[in-house]
């Protein structure tokens, strides 16, 4: 009876490890040709394994020609030749499993529990049903009219932006929208962003072959002196509510930036990260909204406002780079389902976006308002010092501890803690940053905080002098 431990395979599934193995003796000699495996039920009883597993095990070697069915008979061994090098593919190892964090700061994701179901699974039913075959068809380029005017009626309504659909491009998130970008500007151009800053707006330029020039900030944004300095022909900017620091860029300083891009014949992404949510005060209006000059591409996505797996974002080109982008980037196909764009076209259009938001910022402004003040309350409340604009799903918290960053980091994942700290955001560091954290508070329900409170006071807590 052929007999294999099941229990150490790592994240293969069983039957394909069966398999591997039943193909391993085979090709080396250990099963001969013309030789008759066992049945399925009794290699199922033997491995305590389910016959299904078996079934399906016998049916892959089948179908690859090491063994052949023969009716009521069963499975028998086929000639194969016996170099084993040819037929064996490298294992390939299984991806880390996602460490079960009891708290997780690292990760800004919106609660799931959230989501509108109810509402989304029907606008869906009702996509299918109306638009059945033409959900079939190519989709433009620059993603479906009914999404673009949809998106365009709510920049206007919400943003103040008058833009026409024809100037929207809609894409599978922000990261694919910058790499279309930088491929629309070219491999020579230098792009300008914020220190700190969203790493991978660094990582996807720089992987397009494009120059990143870090940029710091001061007390009104990106630092003019620097970007002048920089030699850049792009900045990529979150003036909104930048990320990592939560800086609102002042009116004063968009003025100058647009003086600047005006000055050196440049460019400005407009990167409207989470500006939706603004808990105190009117929205900041856009930098695209007072750009006279068509210098600005305003760029954002629903993945913050909807849920992480809504890989929809878009950005609004300004018409001296929409007869570019027409000339030389149309032959892309549109990265999002037709049905994806469809249902969230209605969802827009019909109002349930803006109720969903409005429900959303209503929850997260308690939630953020119950972490303060937990924070503030807690036993290491004369340690810390909290920066914090009243919106966005993060904030900063300054940490009085002789530890560094690194010592931290793993205190807490011996915890089973995840924490960000803004020196990870930055490429040019500066003393300043450390022992900063980032607090991405999304995922921490107020049912949660007296566990995270108690972690992070074990984080906290000053080290041990030796004896």
């Amino acid at each position: 009876m052929l007999t294999y431990s099941m229990e150490n395979r790592g994240g293969v599934p069983l039957y394909e490890y069966l398999y591997r193995r039943i193909r391993e003796d085979i090709l080396s000699g250990a099963l001969a040709e013309g030789e008759r495996l066992p049945s399925k039920r009794a290699l199922a009883e033997h491995l305590r394994i389910s016959v299904i597993t078996v079934e399906n095990a016998y049916a892959q070697l089948e179908a690859e020609g090491y063994v052949r069915g023969e009716s009521r008979r069963g499975f028998f061994v086929t000639r194969v030749e016996r170099s084993p090098a040819p037929h064996t593919a490298p294992e390939i190892p299984a991806p880390p499993p996602e460490p079960d964090w009891r708290l997780d700061l690292k990760t800004n994701r919106v609660d799931a529990a959230r989501f509108p179901f109810a509402v989304w699974s029907r606008l869906t039913r009702q996509v299918l049903s109306e638009e059945g075959e033409r959900l079939l068809d190519p989709v433009s380029p620059q993603g479906l009219e009914t999404l673009r005017r949809a998106i365009a009626a709510d920049l206007r309504d919400y943003r103040g932006l008058a833009v026409s659909p024809e100037q929207i491009v809609v894409g599978a998130g922000a990261e694919y929208l910058y790499l279309l970008l930088a491929q629309l500007l070219g491999r020579d151009t230098v792009f300008a962003v914020e220190d700190p800053g969203y790493p991978k707006i660094r990582q996807v330029y720089g992987k397009c072959g494009a120059v990143c020039v870090p940029v710091p900030l001061d007390g009104q944004g990106i630092n003019l002196e620097a970007l002048y300095a920089s030699g850049a022909a792009a900045a990529h900017l979150s003036p909104a509510h930048h990320y990592p620091t939560g800086q609102v860029t002042s009116i004063r300083r968009r003025q100058e930036l647009l003086r600047w891009a005006e000055e050196r014949d440049a460019l400005i992404v407009e990167d409207d990260y989470d500006s939706e949510f603004r808990f105190s005060g009117r929205p900041i209006p856009t930098l695209q909204s007072i750009d006279a000059d068509g210098r600005v591409v305003y760029m954002n996505t629903f993945s913050l406002t909807i849920a992480p797996a809504m890989r929809v974002g878009f950005m609004v080109l300004p018409p001296r780079l929409l007869e570019r982008w027409r000339r030389e980037m149309d032959f892309y196909a549109s990265t999002v389902p037709a049905l994806e764009q469809s249902v969230l076209a209605r969802f827009l259009a019909g109002g349930w976006y803006e109720q969903h938001l409005a429900r959303m910022r209503s929850e997260y402004r308690l939630r953020r308002a119950a972490v303060l003040e937990s924070f503030r309350k807690s036993p290491f409340a004369a340690r810390i010092s909290i920066s914090e604009q009243g919106a966005g799903l993060h904030f900063l918290m300054r940490v009085d501890t002789p530890l560094s960053d690194a010592e931290l980091r793993r205190r807490g994942e011996s915890l089973g803690a995840a924490l960000c700290f803004l020196s990870e955001y930055a490429a040019v560091q500066h003393p300043s940053y450390q022992h900063t954290l980032v607090m991405n508070y999304a995922g921490l329900r107020p049912d949660r905080l007296p566990e995270a409170i108690a972690l992070l006071e074990r984080v906290f807590a000053p080290p041990v002098p030796p004896r």
